[in-house]
């Protein structure tokens, strides 16, 4: 009976090493940077593609685009309305920044939303209407890709009590929230985008950060054929 016992724990045991060493292995298999540490997050990013430094390929759910996902950033996943999608036609997330040692959330938050509901002969009015109430600009900063048009800018923004108060960016002030609206040429797809600052910024931060907010906007590709 003790011999039985004994050849039972062993098999139990190696049963455990065995699965603890596979599990080890695939998980090497991925870069250990913060948006591959998260299980949710992983699934959207392509392991073998590292567009550019500090970025991934992020493949949507709804199939309808791809973008490149900055490796510090993970996306949020703590109930049903942190992530939604409806089919191939409407997608929203949010992803945190997070301290690569201690994986903790930083100050910063991208949130992303997709529709391909999208009238082409409104684009100019839901832009402006957009840019008025967010950040009250009515003529945002404007380029384009081959594929897509851009429109972009960016305010200093904080609260008064309740009240939101929305400073443009000076000596002062650096920029800390961003936002975009990107249309795409060929169908009514489109997502509008924005980088939320939440920790006070340095000045001497905006240059970089809005390059890596533009880096983003341009890489922005929706899939070919959806005419409109």
């Amino acid at each position: 009976m003790k011999k039985r016992t004994k050849t039972i724990i062993a098999t139990i045991a190696g049963t455990v090493i065995l699965t603890g060493a596979i599990w080890l292995i695939n998980e090497s298999r991925y870069p250990n940077v913060p948006a591959f540490n998260d299980h949710f997050t992983r699934k959207f990013l392509n392991k073998d593609k590292k567009v550019d430094d500090g970025f991934y390929e992020f493949k949507s759910r709804t199939g309808q685009y791809t973008m490149w996902f900055p490796k510090g950033y993970q996306l949020i996943k703590e109930n049903g309305e942190d992530y939604v999608i409806n089919g191939n036609s409407y997608e929203r997330w949010i992803a945190k920044e997070v301290n690569n040692k201690a994986e903790n959330a930083g100050g910063s938050y991208i949130e992303m939303t997709f529709s391909n509901a999208r009238k082409a002969e409104n684009e100019s009015f839901t832009v402006e209407n957009m840019f008025k109430e967010q950040l009250n600009i009515t003529k945002p900063n404007t380029f384009e890709t081959s594929s897509t048009r851009i429109y972009y800018d960016s305010a200093y923004t904080y609260f008064k009590g309740t009240q939101e108060v929305i400073m443009h960016p000076n000596k002062e002030h650096a920029s800390n929230t961003y936002i975009a609206y990107v249309a795409d040429k060929h169908s009514n797809n489109a997502i509008e985008l924005w980088f939320d600052k939440s920790e006070k910024s340095r000045k001497n931060d905006e240059v970089a950060e809005k390059k890596w907010f533009l880096t983003i906007l341009k890489n922005i590709k929706f899939r070919e054929g959806n005419e409109a």
